[in-house]
Order: structure tokens, then sequence, then C-alpha cells
């Protein structure tokens, strides 16, 4: 017993700085508060100035429409006024009421078919109505005293416009445009006036804002005043002459923005005004800062408190370590009074522990490693759902490669004949238009792409994504035969072969020429264009797969491919593709014809797949969908399930699997004894393909994006 004691004496204490591990965990929480208010506020501070200038940029772009739909209008009743001043000529008052009913007809036809014009008037040397195209004979009417009819008498031939009024006549809100008539000789001979409708305006405007309340758009003359705003302003009210807007007007200013609070309703917006071409008037669109305000804070409220959630989460997790940390320190000082006592009696089994732990850490990292390995591949589309989580970069780039692995691999089995079709009606007079931007990207700024196509060109049934890889392959092709530039004519029309030298049936296709004015090919290259792995690209320039591919696309949709080449011409490839139409759909089988009905739907997946790795893959997606899933890894322990009584909303099954039946022959029995079962088959390889199709079951072709597979399983949680 003493030599015990002497042993653990001369034992070094182990030590622990507890105050050093608290101060830390306060550093940690000092920084997770300060660290995200920060971020926050850069956040909102930058997010808002970001709004305002995105609502700048809107109420400009109104400000332009808006501009140029009312230089249109004014354009066109400046054209109006002068030829009815042509029109008169150098005609008195009396020279004008003497066919009074002929200039009435004429003023009619020139203006009666605008739905922005009211009406159009004649007004005498003394201010009195002489025609008038909205009645006649006209009233007996006179603005002798009026400050339009002097302005517009002093100011020809230059146009000017009227405040609103309530026109007598036309019974409807107008301002006028008024041309001072002058005659040979220079004295006034009246005035020519085109009352414009002021809801003419306004409907354009809300039509242009979408009635959004936040929105608003005015007409102003150049003096402050305004002619048109929509939404109206309150009857009687009266905007301020000494804004910095009728400021801004009045030193004739093009264009510009303001901000500022209206004197009327005192609510502040964000002013976007133009002038209207020569005109001295403005259009002006605003927007209502308070709801820039109001969808920032939304904004921000919901991005803190998906900050706050981690933020918490840290906070109670120092504060739980601080708690344990004092309980460790009081249990820590009662052990040091005894562990020397004890370290002799427990020497060895310290060592058998450390041992035990040792491997159980082992283990648990294996493990847990296999595990992350295990998902990579599912959680790039699981991470897609949950829109990267600020992972978008790292995620794209894993992405990237595997996309740039499907497309080889699409390549090479599209060539070998063992691509898995995902045939479907192509619609070339709307197809290949959307295509023709990425066809422009692949040839290059040096090429120019034509598009040549006849009305009403029939429908294919075909693969569009192999289709439009094949066109891409044409187009690089021909950039690489015009290094210096040229054309690159993509033409399509309706063809019918009878008896024609392409081997095919006679029948209707469709037929898409890619032509370029190239360098052409010689014979010896022609004959063995179309062979797989030809190329005759420098090392590293090319995979000799391109035209192989095309050749593939159009046989596995029923035609076929011709080259011709002239050297130092050009060369034309011709894809026919059989003309598709579309069959009528068979007539549902009534229940009472099946053999066996399966029960209501379980909401159950049962998952048929001898890769372990695809299958967690597949697993964790369909879990997203809210579906349970079960997994079994070959056709017939999966059949020995459903004869067991399982009942499930689908079934999903690779083909390719060991054991006595693949994914094919478990359809077959399925649908032989659950004809109501859904059923769906996932394969890599073409080999069956018909066969399967036959049996009328959905077919993913792997790999296959999670909306394929959300749109066969839509399963409550």
């Amino acid at each position: 017993m003493q030599r015990a004691e002497r042993v653990a004496v001369d034992i070094p204490m182990p030590s622990r700085n507890f105050a050093a591990t608290r101060r830390m965990l306060l550093t940690v929480l000092a920084v997770s508060i300060l660290f995200p208010l920060t971020c926050l506020a850069g956040y909102g501070y930058f997010d808002y100035q970001r709004r305002i200038a995105d609502s700048n940029d809107m109420i400009d772009r109104l400000a332009r429409v808006a501009e140029e739909q009312a230089a249109k209008v004014l354009d066109l009743n400046q054209q109006m006024g002068a030829r009815i001043v042509e029109l008169l000529g150098n005609e008195d008052d009396a020279q004008i009421r003497a066919h009074e009913s002929a200039l009435h007809n004429r003023l009619q036809e020139i203006g009666g078919d605008f739905p922005q014009v009211s009406s159009i008037f004649l007004l005498g040397v003394n201010g009195a109505l002489l025609v008038s195209s909205r009645a006649y004979p006209a009233p007996e009417m006179s603005t002798r005293q009026g400050d339009d009819f002097a302005t517009a008498k002093a100011m020809r031939p230059e146009p000017y416009f009227s405040l609103p009024i309530y026109g007598p006549i036309s019974q409807t809100n107008v301002f006028n445009t008024l041309m001072g008539r002058s005659g040979a000789d220079g004295q006034f001979l009246g005035v020519v006036s085109v009352a414009l409708r002021s809801d003419y305006f306004s409907r354009f405007y809300r039509d242009l804002t979408g009635g959004d309340a936040s929105l608003a758009m005015g007409l102003y003359r150049q003096d402050g005043n305004l002619l048109v705003r929509y939404p109206a302003w309150p009857a009687g009210a009266k905007p301020s002459a000494a804004s910095q807007f009728a400021q801004a007007l009045r030193d004739r200013q093009l264009f510009g923005h303001i901000r500022l609070k209206s004197t009327v309703d005192g609510v502040e917006r964000l002013l976007a005004f133009r002038r209207v071409g020569d005109y001295p008037l403005y259009v002006m669109s605003a927007y209502a800062t308070s709801s820039i305000g109001a969808a920032w804070r939304q904004h921000f409220m919901m991005i803190a408190a998906l900050t706050a959630v981690p933020c918490v989460a840290i906070w109670l997790l120092v504060m739980y370590s601080l708690r344990q940390l004092e309980a460790e320190r009081r249990a820590w000082e009662r052990w040091q009074g005894e562990v020397a006592m004890r370290l002799s009696a427990e020497a060895s089994s310290r060592q058998l522990q450390r041992m035990g732990a040792l491997g159980n850490l082992v283990a648990n990292v294996a493990h847990d490693f296999n595990n992350l390995l295990m998902v990579v591949s599912a959680n790039v589309e699981l991470a897609r759902l949950k829109r990267f989580n600020n992972l978008e970069k790292e995620m794209l780039a894993v992405e990237r490669a595997t996309s740039t692995a499907e497309a080889l691999t699409r390549r090479l089995l599209s060539v070998a004949r063992k691509q898995p079709l995902k045939q479907e009606p192509v619609d070339l007079a709307h197809w290949l238009p959307a295509a023709a931007p990425l066809i422009n990207a692949a040839l290059g700024d040096n090429v120019e792409l034509a598009l040549n196509m006849v009305d009403q060109v029939w429908p294919v049934l075909t693969d569009p994504t192999d289709l439009e890889f094949a066109i891409m392959n044409l187009a690089v092709n021909a950039r690489d035969a015009m290094p210096r530039g040229g054309r690159f004519v993509i033409r399509c029309q309706n063809n019918r072969l009878v008896g024609s030298d392409t081997l095919l049936p006679d029948g209707e296709y469709v037929l898409i020429a890619c032509t370029d004015d190239g360098e052409g090919m010689p014979e010896a290259v022609l004959r063995r264009a179309f062979e797989p792995l030809f190329t005759t690209k420098l090392r590293g320039s090319g995979t000799g797969l391109g035209l192989a591919q095309v050749l593939a696309v159009c046989e596995q949709a029923g035609g076929t491919a011709r080259i011709d080449s002239v050297p130092g011409s050009g060369t034309t490839v011709r894809m026919y593709l059989p003309r598709y139409r579309e069959r009528q759909k068979p007539q549902d089988v009534p229940a009472s014809a099946f053999k066996r009905v399966m029960p209501a739907s379980t909401g159950m997946v049962l998952l048929v797949e001898d890769n372990e790795d695809v299958a967690a893959g597949v697993m964790a997606v369909l879990e997203t969908f809210g579906c349970e899933v079960r997994h079994e890894p070959t056709a017939d322990q999966a059949l020995d399930v459903l004869k067991g009584g399982g009942q499930f909303e689908l079934v999903l099954s690779d083909i390719q699997m060991p054991g006595k039946m693949n994914g094919i022959d478990l359809a077959e029995r399925v649908r032989s004894a659950y004809p109501a079962q859904k059923i769906a088959l996932m394969t890599g390889y073409a080999d069956e393909l018909e066969r399967a199709r036959r049996l009328g079951v959905a077919i993913l072709a792997k790999p296959f994006n999670i909306d394929e597979l959300h749109a066969l399983v839509v399963c409550e949680p």
C-alpha cells in the first residue's frame, strides 16, 4: 500500500486551465453576437441601396416609355394640325363659315379614328367657334377673352397646350393643343385646336404601372402645371409650384431624378422625369419610398430570422458549455484529491480503456467517412433543392464535373446506339429558333448564323437533347472549317421521298440541312466522315464522335444523314427525320377487367436497386418528397415482398440487376399479377428498351434529374 502511494505521488498530475477555457468561450459568445450583427447591418444597408437603385431604374424605364408614347401622340397631333392649316390656306372667317358642312366632315375624317382625339375645332380671328368635328352646325361659343386663345395667337405657329378642362361639347376631360394660323402677309387668321382626351393617357399609365398603388405617372407642362396624372389627385388638390420638381421643369432640364415629399398627400417618392421631344411638356414617373422600405424590411426580417436560428443555437451551446465547464472544474478539484491514491491500481485499466476508446474512435470515423462518401452524389441534387445554402460555388463545381462526365457518356452511348432515348414530339418551327442563341455561341463571333424555314414545318419524334447535340456538333465543325469567318445556314423544309438514294422507306420526312462555306472535305475524308473516333483535327482538339453522333440521332429517330462536300466551297449535312403523326391514345381499361386491384395508395415506394450507393441517393431524394421508401437489392426479393402483401404507391426498379429476374421481368410479373400497380424503370443502358416500352411503363434514363422523378412520385408526407 505504501509502495502504491509512492508511485502515485511520483507521477505528475495533469493540469487544466479552466480560466483560459472560460475566456475562450466568452470570446466565442461575444464574436457570435457582434459578427452576425455587423454582417446583418452591412447587408441591410447595401440591400436597401440596391433596392433604391433598382427602383430608380424602373421609374426611369417607365418615364422613357411614357415619353415615347406622348411624343408619338403629339407628333401625330402636329401633323393633323399642319394638315388642317394647309387645307384652310388663307381663308378668313367668312370663307370658312361658307363651307362649314364640308369642313365638319373633313375634320371628322382627319381625327375620328384616333382614340386620343376628342374633337378638332377651328376658332376665328375673334375667338369665335367656326367649325367643330363634334357638332354641326357649330354652337355659338367664343374664347376671345381666354388666356389660351391669346397665348396661341402670340406663339403662332408653335403649338400651345392648355390646362385641363371639361369639354362642353365632348362632355369629357380634355386638354387642347392650339396652333395659330397666319396669312401670307403674316396677319392672324385664327386657331386650329385639337382636344386630347385625358383618360386616354390615364388608361395608358394605368396599364403601364399594372395598377400598382405605389407607382404614379403624369404629364406636365413646362411651367409645372399638371395635365394628366394617374392616379389622379383628390379634387381641389394643387401641387406646390415651388417644389424641386417644378423648378427643374422651369429650368428646362431634359431629364433627371428627384427624391421629394409630396405637398398634396405627404408621401415621399422617387421621381424620374423626361422632356417630350421638342415640346414644352414633361412626363413623370414616381415610386413611393414607403413601398421600397416595406419590401426591404420584410426581406431583412426574414434574413435576420434565418440568421438568428444558428446564432441562438451557438449562444445556447456556449452557455451550456460554460455551465458544464463550471461543473467540470468542481469535479476536477474533487478528483485531484483522489487521483494520487488510484493511479497505481488503475494503470492497467486505463491502458485498456485507451485502447478501447481508440478502437471505437477509428471505427466511428471510418463509418462516418464511408457514410459521407456514399451520400455526396445524392446530396448534390438535394443541395440544389435547398438552394445551395451559401455553397452554390462549390456545389456547381461538382455539378459541372458531373455534367461533363455525363455528356461524354451520353455521346459514347449515343454513338453505340445504347443511349436510352427520351423521345418526344418536337415542333421545329418553335424549337429551332429557341436553340439559335446556343448555336450562335458555338459558332463564335466570326461566323454568321442564318435560319431558313418554310411555313408549317411538320413535327418530328426525337430526343430534343440529342438533336441539340447534333446541331451543336455541326456548328462547331463549321466554325473550325471557317477560321476567317463565313456563314452557317440551317434550312428546314418538308420532303416526300419516293425511291430516293437515302435507302429510307418512301414517305414524309423533315429535312434539316446545315451548310457552311468553309474549306470542305476531300473525297477520302468524306467517305470516313461518319466513322466513330475518326477525326482530322489535331490531337486533343476533337474526339471523332461529332458526326457519328449526328448519324446515330437520325437513325434512332427512324431517319438518316447524308454529307455533300466540295473542297474549297463548303459542306452540307442533311438530316432526314420522319414526320410525326400523333396517335390516338388507347382507351382506359375498366377496373373490373383487372385480375387483381391494388388497395388505395399507402404513400410507400418500393425501390429495387442492387447498387447500394445509388439506392441511398435515390432514397434520400424520395424522402425529400415526403415518401416512405423500402429498398430491396434484387427483383426476386422485391417480387417476394409484393407477394407477401406489400402495398406501395410506386415500384421503382433498375433494369440491369443480379438474380433470376431483371427489372423488365419484374415489371411483366407485376403487370400480370397487379394491373393497377404503378411501376417505373430506371436504366442507363438501352438493351431491351423496346421490350420495356411495350409494357407501357414509365422509363427514367440515367442520369435522370429530380424533376422527372418528382413527376412520377407525388406522395403526401
